[in-house]
């Protein structure tokens, strides 16, 4: 029985792991050119990397401008170590050739801020 649920936990993980994710609240779904390239929109988890590292540290020392859909990102970017490329490098943090961490995007999402600036949870921020 044990043996039937870990093969079940790994289907369910996998079969996770394969499917577009939703935007959620705070996350940036940047699809300028991801649909027309044939690729998932890449889902940005801005509160992951806020609660890690200080504003500057993306808006100032990568060059990420303030604005949503202001910043013109190429994978030959990345690649080549700007902007999300100085971390995501294969020692920091995964490199670009895992293409599916960041694509992962249900097809068609249009680019923008998911749940806005403010939550409609317990407290007003």
């Amino acid at each position: 029985m044990a043996r039937i649920l870990r093969i079940l936990g790994l289907a369910v993980l996998l079969g996770c792991m394969a499917l577009p994710a939703p935007a959620e609240y705070a996350d940036v779904v940047i699809n300028k050119r991801s649909d027309q390239e044939g690729m998932r929109p890449v889902i940005f988890p801005h509160w992951f990397h806020r609660i890690r590292f200080r504003c500057k540290v993306c808006h100032h020392e990568l060059g990420f401008k303030m604005r949503a859909g202001a910043n013109d990102v190429l994978m030959t970017d990345i690649i080549d170590g700007r902007f999300c490329g100085m971390c995501h490098n294969g020692d920091i943090a995964w490199g670009p050739d895992r293409c599916d961490l960041c694509h992962s995007g249900k097809p068609g999402l249009p680019s923008g801020i998911f749940g806005g600036h403010s939550t409609t949870g317990p407290g007003r921020w």
